[in-house]
């Protein structure tokens, strides 16, 4: 006898409000329903009332976690409009930014995933991580979540030192290498939990388009940093990670071995960055008649903004986002498919969702 078991829009086991109705035999899932905008935050719309400063303040909390990489995204395209260029110690630091957010929101979800195990310790470990990242983060910003760094055509902020700032990387990669790494990858208690369950296969990960690290857990090779690089990341030396087992442990090693390559890049840009300004300089842009897009690979995956402007205007005619997470939600339902009821939460955990970045 079949039944139908609702997870959510309010669950101990989910982010963020949404709602998973799971369609069970026994204890396995069957089938699953995924249920999406029980939030509406109206920020695309608020976008065309705001001027070119206020759109990159707004645009910043779309997300707390990738604040950083959606004014970056913005920026960029805001800057196509303008016929702007970021100097290259601008790039560089967009760069610095981009990795440290990057990994930012990979401890955080290995933390969030250990909790959904029973794993607390790991958890408490993991979370004593994040703060060391965020402390580089409030450094160089002097803040530890909307950092208020990205202008159009530059950043707001240099670092006045960088190779300050190796110390901490070191010691955040050492600390990866002794304990985090090796309890995720030899642990019993994360084999049993995450080996085998919610797989998603290359076929069905091609058609389900997603993205990032689920993508590249799935056994595809793309990343636009390498495939599309923009600010300095054809500059940099880094390999990406591709697992083929497609499972919750494969989703779990590529983030983890993401996280080693981010402070690979990090020791490369804060080594190398070119002296010289932050920014063009200026105060007012003027913005042709026009639509610009701008692709960046997020920690969840590609986010591309399309910004639409009317020659004279100082207001976006028109700003869209498409973050990773709405290109991976649909592939919950075949990871939980065949699945136990009681994995279900890791499972659609293990996509790192952000329906803050989904209901706008």
């Amino acid at each position: 006898m079949s039944y139908k078991i609702p997870m959510g829009p309010y669950h101990p086991g989910l982010e963020e409000p949404y709602k998973l109705d799971m369609i069970c035999e026994g204890e396995t899932v069957q089938d699953a329903e995924l249920n999406i905008g029980f939030n509406f935050r109206g920020i695309e719309h608020l976008a065309e009332t705001r001027n070119y400063y206020q759109v990159i303040a707004l645009m910043e909390r779309v997300c707390g976690i990738c604040s950083f990489i959606h004014t970056l995204t913005l920026c960029q395209a805001m800057e196509k409009l303008a016929g702007l260029e970021a100097p290259p110690r601008a790039k560089y630091i967009r760069v610095v930014m981009s990795e440290l957010e990057r990994l930012h929101s990979h401890v955080l979800w290995a933390g969030i995933a250990a909790k959904l195990m029973g794993f607390k310790t790991m958890f408490m470990t993991c979370f004593a991580l994040r703060e060391k990242v965020m402390d580089v983060l409030q450094a160089i910003s002097g803040n530890r979540v909307n950092y208020s760094m990205n202008r159009v055509g530059g950043v707001n902020r240099d670092v006045e030192d960088p190779s300050s700032l190796l110390p901490l990387i070191d010691e955040l990669e050492r600390e990866m290498m002794r304990t985090v790494i090796p309890i995720f990858t030899t642990s019993s208690t994360a084999r049993s939990r995450c080996a085998g369950i919610g797989v998603l296969t290359p076929e069905k990960a091609v058609s389900c388009a997603v993205v990032g690290p689920t993508a590249r857990a799935s056994g595809i090779n793309q990343d636009l940093r390498r495939d599309a690089p923009y600010a300095a990341y054809a500059e940099m030396k880094f390999e990406v990670p591709v697992e083929k087992a497609g499972d919750v442990r494969a989703r779990l090693f590529v983030r983890a071995l993401e996280i080693m390559e981010s402070c690979r890049i990090l020791r490369q840009a804060l080594t190398d960055m070119p002296p010289g300004e932050v920014s063009v300089g200026g105060d007012k842009f003027n913005f042709v008649t026009g639509t610009a897009t701008s692709r960046v690979e997020a920690p969840r995956g590609e986010v591309i903004y399309s910004v639409s402007w009317k020659e004279g205007s100082r207001n976006p005619a028109r700003v869209h986002v498409r973050t990773p997470t709405y290109a991976n939600m649909p592939a919950v339902r075949w990871m939980v498919r065949g699945a136990r009821l009681a994995d279900t939460p890791l499972i659609q955990a293990s996509i790192d969702p952000c329906y803050s970045c989904t209901d706008r």
